[in-house]
């Protein structure tokens, strides 16, 4: 095909420079001066909440790993073991590859590889013997398509080919200007992929199996990619053959055009990643100068770089809003990107923090649509869950729980984790807490809550002096199973408390409100321990030398709301302790001061460091809640700002997310807190805007040597609400906004 079209080269370009520029004016970009080599460690990820890529950024041969959040292993139903291969419980899986082979050198200057966290745009740019090459990469949930754009200021410079490789081993098809493959799992799911190439000028070819491109002045790839997935247990997790809707789609997207879905796409994924902004201090322009990676460095040798963490909080969003959109499924323990058919822990749902951690952030930082994934997910898997919990508690047993390791085909895999639908029953309700969202209330959170609590009702045992425990808990992924342990028990609480005020809210079901009030009176209560420590376990033997990972007892402080400094004071002091002693500033180094490098072995992980934040935070102890920020970037952030286990887990990044909007406001006590747990580094300027507070209220607050001088809060309607500031609780009437 030959076609002309410099014009639309010299606009690209153009295109490209002034979104460069803009991304340096806010801190948005994560950008590099050499290619990728790991796919870990340095690729890039795009994602439009159902399909991503991570790209590499070559200068001869461009590498772009892709997956659809659907293509998993496994049988359907599944209930036992952990098998990860391709029957039993299974495991997310890679979809595939492609490879864009240029001729033209593979030595280049003025290198620049660059992810723009607001518009989702992957650009590299590079000059080759002074001709300019420039790509542009976007994943667009409007169009779902990806859309990989190639182009140099000079005509016909562009030559080459294009492979296709299916992760799965379904043979490529080529023919036309399209390559595609399409294939079936050993448990007979579908699944199939296309790219359709559109060049301008030169010519596009098939030939051994690849599509060969010479004399383009731009090069234009068109992806989809499908399962015949269907996320419904009554049609056996199984719906239409994916690629007749993959072909309409990249007809549609052809029809378009790259301009326009270009635009669409950044409208749509800005109106989310701009919807609340952090600002918690000024990087001097030396640092700003640099690539994340030799940032990166820098910060974990010392050096002082708010922009930096600005970026992480930043970053957590964009990779929230790319893998969990309205319609598919939720973010996994790697998010969407895998490249592996054997991840670590099947890259599956892990709910005894994992996939929990995963959404803190979506509503208090304005992302509530990016949370109905997971809700939807745990509506569809109602259904096995309630079967496998009759078989392994009783046919007699109300409501449903779940395995620690989930899939989506409604399985359950490895150790019972009996409070997870508890756990999960919290993301349900806060879902309507932040929105106040009563219809929402009616149809699908309260009769979840319900029905859990019915669990907890038929599971509960009584103690001798009338007490009631959780039997046979654990406190992951830490002890024995024994009866009574305090993570089990916070979590029953915060169930039975957000039960009481949903049926509140409803006004219904007074004489079951009353039943689930004197069941949560009854609950044994935390416990304080001998050396001050808030007990893991009903009896006191817990270690104030023990580093383990988990802070499972201490679910209570966060995200519970049983434990706080105003209102349970003893408990809070103990927590302190019992966080002290995980920290390792406790038992033989208690008389050490507390830094982020006493944290060490087993404490440091991805995700520990963003609930330790978060729980200093709500402890009002901002100084060690930026502390945990600062020791994930040091220990678990890879250059480029992918969170490691090891290895690479995305809980990480989004759990800091939603860490450290707690620094900044809090509301889990149907109060607005404002600057709750500032650190002092940032302290000096500072401001947010868009965070969300429970009960509908969108806050905005600037700060000035640790005190708020202004802040704005509105609600759909006016309303009253009480506001803690500068040490004052007032009473204000809010402003209607959205």
């Amino acid at each position: 095909m030959k076609t002309t079209g410099i014009r639309l080269v010299f606009s690209s370009i153009l295109l490209f420079f002034v979104l460069t520029v803009q991304a340096f004016g806010n801190g948005g970009e994560l950008w590099y001066t050499r290619p990728a080599e790991k796919w870990e460690q340095d690729a890039l990820p795009i994602g439009n909440g159902r399909m991503g890529a991570m790209i590499f950024g070559g200068i001869a041969r461009d590498h772009l790993q892709f997956n659809e959040q659907s293509l998993w292993s496994g049988d359907n139903n599944w209930d036992g073991g952990y098998d990860t291969g391709d029957h039993g419980f299974g495991s997310y899986r890679n979809f595939g590859d492609v490879f864009i082979d240029f001729t033209h050198s593979a030595t280049a200057s003025l290198y620049r590889r660059a992810l723009n966290i607001y518009t989702g745009v992957h650009t590299t740019a590079f000059q080759i013997n002074e001709v300019h090459y420039t790509r542009q990469a976007f994943a667009s949930y409007p169009d779902q398509v990806m859309v990989f754009r190639y182009a140099a200021d000079k005509k016909q410079a562009l030559s080459g080919a294009i492979s296709l490789v299916s992760a799965q081993g379904a043979t490529t098809v080529v023919q036309g200007n399209q390559l595609s493959f399409q294939g079936e799992m050993p448990n007979h799911l579908r699944y199939a992929t296309m790219i359709k190439v559109v060049s301008e000028g030169g010519q596009v070819q098939v030939k051994e199996n690849k599509l060969f491109f010479s004399n383009c002045n731009t090069l234009v790839l068109y992806v989809s990619a499908r399962t015949n997935y269907k996320p419904a247990y009554a049609a056996n997790w199984r719906g239409g053959d994916p690629m007749p809707l993959i072909d309409k789609e990249l007809i549609n997207a052809l029809r378009t055009g790259y301009p326009a879905l270009l635009s669409r796409h950044t409208k749509d994924i800005t109106a989310l990643t701009r919807a609340a902004i952090i600002d918690v201090g000024s990087t001097t322009d030396s640092i700003l100068q640099l690539p994340v990676d030799v940032r990166l460095g820098k910060y974990a040798a010392g050096g002082t770089d708010p922009d930096l963490e600005e970026m992480l909080f930043q970053y957590g969003r964009y990779l929230l809003v790319s893998t969990s959109r309205p319609g598919g499924l939720p973010a996994n323990l790697q998010g969407l990107w895998n490249n592996s058919n054997n991840p670590p822990w099947a890259s599956d749902y892990h709910n005894n923090i994992n996939i929990q951690m995963n959404y803190w952030s979506a509503e208090s930082t304005n992302l509530s649509a990016c949370h109905l994934p997971l809700i939807d997910f745990i509506v569809a898997a109602q259904e096995p869950c309630r079967i496998a919990t009759r078989k392994a508690f009783g046919e007699n047993v109300r409501g449903w729980t779940a395995r620690t390791s989930q899939s989506i085909f409604g399985g359950n895999g490895w150790e019972w984790n009996i409070p997870a639908s508890a756990w999960y029953a919290q993301h349900v309700f806060e879902h309507w807490a932040f929105t106040a969202d009563t219809v929402y209330l009616r149809n699908t959170a309260y009769p979840i809550l319900k029905e859990i609590c019915n669990f907890w009702e038929d599971r509960l045992k009584k103690t001798p002096d009338g007490k009631l425990v959780v039997p046979n808990g654990w406190s992951p992924e830490h002890g024995p199973r024994e009866d009574g342990v305090m993570h089990d028990q916070q979590l029953i609480w915060d169930l039975f408390q957000n039960y009481l005020d949903a049926a509140k809210a409803l006004q219904v079901d007074n004489a079951y409100r009353q039943k689930v009030a004197s069941m949560q009176q009854q609950l044994a209560p935390n416990k304080i321990g001998k050396w001050g420590q808030l007990q893991e376990w009903q009896e006191d033997r817990d270690d104030p030398d023990d580093l383990h990972r988990h802070t499972s007892h201490l679910f209570g402080v966060f995200p519970g709301k049983q434990i706080t400094p105003d209102r349970t004071p003893e408990l809070a002091n103990a927590a302190v302790i019992s966080l002290l002693a995980r920290s390792g500033n406790y038992g033989k180094n208690s008389n050490k001061a507390f830094t982020v490098e006493l944290t060490v072995g087993d404490s440091r992980r991805s995700w520990t460091w963003p609930w330790r934040c978060a729980l200093w935070a709500r402890l009002k102890q901002g100084d060690k809640a930026g502390m945990m920020l600062r020791g994930l970037l040091t220990y678990n952030t890879l250059p480029n700002l992918f969170t490691s286990h090891p290895p690479f887990q995305l809980d990480g990044n989004l759990g800091i997310s939603g860490a450290i909007p707690e620094m900044l406001l809090q509301s889990q006590d149907g109060e607005i807190h404002l600057l709750p747990a500032l650190p002092a580094g940032w302290a000096v300027s500072g401001s947010f805007k868009g965070l969300k507070a429970r009960g509908g209220y969108s806050v905005n607050c600037v700060w000035r040597n640790g005190k708020v001088i202004q802040y704005n809060i509105t609600s759909k309607q006016p309303r009253k609400v009480l506001v803690h500031i500068n040490g004052m609780v007032k009473e204000i009437t809010t402003k209607q906004g959205a």
